[in-house]
């Protein structure tokens, strides 16, 4: 049993020496045809690390033929396979620029937009990266209105665009937190107008009525009365939509300490 097992170890180390010489002797070879064909076939065994090597080797001595479409095809995917995204999307996005009535067409526009969604960063970091995505999945949107694809861009459209408006949030209520009102009343503004059926949108709308009020109550009196009044149209707008709301009591109390400052104001 010993004897069998050491055998087929060094049966698996000579097969696997003379495959690495047969490589490499196959990349160092000027038959451009066979290169192509053994790059094919290390991409159908999932060997896209060879296949790569040998795709970039020939694809200059086929640019203009059926082979080059199809060696970009390749390309991309072996990127894609090695969790190499940003060079997949590059791929991807050129096949389809470079081939648009390609039947692959379609699946690269794709593919360059999903592998965009993979390189979106946690909500925590900067999004531009989510931002790129949302734009390329609306692209491949606008191209392909008719695709089965689009109920799942539409699924990744909506975790990305989740995910802006949680980072916007975020930053939002960081101002208000760090009593910097001014930039939190355009930062709640800003979510709100982005995202207007936000799931925050109540607690939005009653921070920006704090945000005001304390806007107001920190200003120089020349300044106050104006942002005492933008305090009071901040309460109108949210008891419009949350007449019943749990901040309620705090809303009412905002609204008449807000009108008593008025008063004092205008005597």
């Amino acid at each position: 049993m010993f004897r069998r097992a050491i055998f087929f170890f060094f049966l698996v180390i000579t097969i696997t020496l003379s495959s690495c010489r047969g490589y490499q002797k196959l990349l160092k070879s000027s038959d451009n045809d066979k290169k192509y064909s053994s790059a094919v076939e290390y991409f159908k065994h999932g060997d896209y690390y060879r296949a790569l090597q040998l795709f970039d080797q020939v694809l200059p001595f086929y640019r203009g033929t059926e082979k080059a479409e199809m060696m970009y095809y390749y390309t991309a995917h072996c990127y894609y396979e090695q969790n190499d995204f940003i060079l997949a999307s590059y791929y991807f996005k050129t096949f389809a620029k470079s081939y648009p009535n390609s039947v692959y067409a379609e699946e690269c526009m794709y593919m360059n937009a999903y592998c965009k969604f993979l390189e979106s960063p946690q909500y925590s970091l900067d999004q531009s990266s989510t931002t790129e995505a949302i734009q390329e999945i609306q692209l491949f949107i606008n191209m392909f209105p008719n695709s089965l694809r689009i109920p799942k861009c539409n699924d990744l459209m909506d975790i990305l665009r989740n995910k802006v408006e949680l980072k916007d949030y975020e930053i939002a209520r960081l101002y208000y937190k760090m009593e910097d009102y001014q930039a939190a009343i355009t930062s709640f503004k800003n979510l709100y107008k982005d995202f207007p059926d936000t799931k925050y949108k109540e607690e939005v709308l009653f921070l920006t009525l704090k945000a005001y009020y304390k806007y107001a109550m920190n200003s120089i009196p020349s300044k106050k009365q104006e942002r005492l009044k933008g305090t009071m149209e901040a309460y109108n707008t949210f008891m419009t939509f949350y007449p019943n709301s749990n901040y309620k009591n705090e809303a009412e109390q905002l609204k008449a300490t807000t009108i008593q400052e008025m008063r004092l104001l205008n005597p």
